[in-house]
């Protein structure tokens, strides 16, 4: 099986919703014809170099999947067809792709991903718990060992400093 990249543009005055069916459509191709869908990158709306079909702007999404010429094929059909799709372009990205060793990094991927969420939700709750208990204080820790510094010795400092920039010269 080889492993493909198609990265198409979407019209971008098109909600969510409406681009949902597209999206579906194109999962479900994949499915029918035997592939494997590695991911769907949604890049988001971006400004085009030049217009294309009136439009300056579009909605970029990268489809990364593993199947047959066939699929390659029905894909390009489907995209060239929706009249909400303003370009697409294919490239192959492996001619022998390992199908179950893919399987697996994006399975490791997904772990490392929930991984960092849980990971990422349990400093946030440590850091507001914390957060709390300095509210509680008066004053922040970094200040209440310091000394206090009056505004009469701010000023002699500053006259000192003149003085002597004062003699250099």
């Amino acid at each position: 099986m080889r492993r493909y990249e198609t990265i198409f543009i979407i019209d971008p005055d098109l909600s969510n919703e409406q681009r949902l069916p597209v999206f579906d459509k194109l999962k479900g191709l994949i499915i029918q014809q035997g592939g494997f869908l590695v991911i769907v990158d949604e890049w988001g709306d971006k400004r085009f170099a030049y217009e294309i079909k009136k439009k300056s702007r579009g909605y970029y999404v990268r489809l990364d999947f593993c199947g047959t010429g066939a699929l390659v094929n029905e894909i390009e059909r489907f995209l060239r067809i929706d009249d909400s799709v303003l370009k697409y372009m294919t490239v192959l990205l492996d001619k022998d792709a390992d199908v179950e060793r893919i399987k697996k990094q994006v399975a490791e991927a997904e772990a490392s991903k929930e991984q960092i969420a849980q990971d990422k939700a349990a400093s946030d709750d440590k850091s507001t718990v914390a957060g709390k208990d300095k509210l509680n204080d008066s004053e922040p820790e970094d200040k209440q060992d310091q000394p206090e510094i009056s505004k009469s010795q701010i000023v002699e400092s500053e006259t000192m400093q003149i003085e002597t920039n004062e003699e250099e010269k």
